[in-house]
């Protein structure tokens, strides 16, 4: 990765508030709201499978871009400098995933066929130690309420040292003087703020990327991976999460090229350097996609053994086999042959483009976990239904990013220390100096 220099300077800039822009946010909404409640009534059970599908990708993207900012701090990376806040946006949208998330809980055997198998099922009794509705309930609240505590945390930490400083008044409102004043009680200085923060923030983020790879899987394993009980994957988890940190990827990169052309000052902040590092990510996590995909893959092939091969005849047959074949073109193919070279990666529209093409083929992915192993054989495999429900989670996603990015600002304008580590100097010695220390230390 680069090293770009870090201005001295960095001035408060807010994305600008937009009344227009709430409402078209809230149409959105109201829209897939509409949607969800008529699909309902109707079919409700491929209402709920848009609707889960829909969560675990929008709530996954959210949380992935937050593990993004925890794993540049884990490596100190400053090549990124300019998009710490914006990857930090992202966590403004995890309080409202988490009561989007709530509703889950109601399902019952008609999401969760291994209900139903337990009374006669002997594979599937013999896992009721963990497939069973009490136990699902409590360590998927209690996992998301550590998960998204956590990352809170997390970004509160990255925005104190931050808004100690008054931005000047055609810079302020309300609502951002209310906020600052919400979370900078004690203050105790600009440069004991940033030391704090920067020493809590290194040891938090280790545990937090543990705990997201722990919450994640469990999540995935209990909304996709057990409607299907007989089968499963050790990799199933790990493709999942760090598709979510793939996809948080993504959406750090849309942003950054949206405010890039939107604001003079995050045109120049969000420079070549950046651009090609964030090219680089995008590109190389859809190649590691493919391999974690291949990898279940060639094993269930290999071993030809039923139970292991029908999640995945069940995606491949006349039914579903366009589709699938279609999130393999959206998350690998178009990308890596978009993006392999340097030139492409430092053009935003062709960077954009890709990016897009790429995060819609992992919802689509996310769909393909869950419908596939509970439809029903009636109607057609995918619907406008499916992206008119993903409109309920798409309008909160940005809306929360939108209120996030106006109300902060949009640059962390303090700097982590430097690490004594990353800055050791070469000393010359002169001849015999070694000879010399080791026979005073003999």
């Amino acid at each position: 990765m680069h090293e770009p220099s870090v201005p001295n300077e960095i001035p408060h800039r807010y994305l600008p508030r937009s009344s227009r822009a709430g409402l078209i946010l809230g149409a959105m909404v109201a829209v897939g709201l509409i949607a969800f409640v008529a699909r309902l009534t109707v079919d409700p059970d491929r209402a709920w499978q848009a609707y889960v599908s829909n969560w675990l990708f929008f709530a996954s993207v959210a949380q992935g871009a937050i593990i993004l900012a925890a794993a540049t701090t884990i490596t100190k990376a400053k090549w990124n400098w300019s998009l710490r806040r914006i990857a930090l946006a992202f966590g403004a949208f995890l309080p409202v995933a988490f009561v989007l998330f709530l509703p889950m809980l109601t399902l019952g055997e008609d999401y969760f066929t291994w209900i139903g198998y337990m009374e006669h099922d002997e594979i599937v009794q013999k896992k009721a130690a963990y497939l069973n509705l009490p136990f699902l309930i409590s360590r998927n609240v209690v996992g998301l309420l550590l998960l998204f505590g956590l990352s809170l945390y997390f970004v509160y930490l990255g925005l104190r040292p931050d808004l100690g400083q008054s931005p000047s008044e055609s810079e302020d409102d309300p609502g951002r003087r209310a906020w600052r004043e919400r979370l900078t009680p004690g203050w105790a200085g600009r440069e004991r703020e940033e030391v704090r923060s920067w020493r809590r923030m290194t040891v938090l983020a280790p545990a937090l990327v543990l705990v997201f790879a722990v919450v994640m899987s469990i999540i995935s394993i209990d909304y996709a991976m057990s409607l299907e009980p007989h089968w499963f994957s050790m990799l199933f988890p790990g493709w999942f999460f760090m598709g979510a940190f793939w996809g948080g990827i993504g959406a750090v990169t849309l942003t950054a090229l949206y405010l890039k052309k939107r604001d003079s000052a995050m045109d120049e902040a969000v420079g070549p350097e950046q651009l090609h590092d964030l090219g680089k990510l995008v590109f190389g996590f859809s190649i590691f996609w493919m391999y974690l995909f291949f990898s279940q893959y060639l094993v269930i092939w290999y071993g030809k053994l039923p139970w292991e091969q029908e999640w995945l005849i069940h995606r491949t047959g006349e039914t579903w086999g366009g589709l699938s074949l279609l999130v393999i073109i959206l998350c690998f193919v178009l990308p890596f042959a978009g993006l392999i070279g340097k030139k492409p990666k430092l053009d935003p529209r062709w960077l954009g483009t890709f990016t897009v093409l790429a995060l819609v083929g992992l919802w689509l992915e996310r769909y393909l976990l869950i419908a596939p192993s509970l439809h029903d054989g009636s109607g057609a495999p995918f619907t406008l239904w499916e992206p008119l429900i993903g409109l309920l989670f798409l309008g909160a996603f940005l809306g929360t990013l939108r209120w996030f990015l106006s109300t902060f600002p949009l640059l962390q304008s303090w700097q982590p220390m430097g690490q004594p580590e990353m800055v050791e100097a070469e000393v010359a010695r002169a001849p015999g100096t070694a000879d010399r220390g080791s026979a005073a230390t003999e």
